[in-house]
């Protein structure tokens, strides 16, 4: 994993883990590797993997069971929630920068559906 030097790194586990928990590679219930092995696979300090883990347990979009290791999970309203909320973020993101430049909101919706068209013609080709 490439790490960006301007967001801290427990942050961006947690975005990975986040990726990978929304995209099905690890589904709900599916046990997590365990703490040394994702800081060997994401070549990263293990305090910085218990970091990120840490706060996903708190926001429950992990569970600790002790004695067997981290699950993502089961609630499928939480990662619902938790798929909504990046998708915010995302937006929000992209909608301030789009404003920076005096784009409308009608403006950026065009912009929006001009480039999905665009891109699902590129996708069918």
């Amino acid at each position: 994993m490439k790490f960006d030097d301007k967001i801290p790194i427990y942050y961006q586990i947690k975005n990975y883990l986040y990726h990978e928990m929304l995209t099905g590679t690890l589904n709900p219930g599916d046990k997590l590797p365990a703490v040394r092995q994702l800081a060997v696979d994401l070549t990263v300090n293990v305090n910085t993997v218990q970091r990120a883990l840490s706060e996903m347990i708190t926001e429950g979009t992990i569970e600790s069971q002790r004695g067997k290791g981290n699950f993502v999970t089961a609630d499928t309203t939480r990662l619902a929630q938790l798929k909504e909320q990046l998708v915010m973020t995302q937006l929000a993101q992209v909608y301030e920068q789009l404003h920076a430049l005096n784009l409308t909101d009608e403006e950026i919706i065009a912009s929006l559906k001009r480039y999905i068209e665009q891109k699902g013609a590129g996708q069918n080709a």
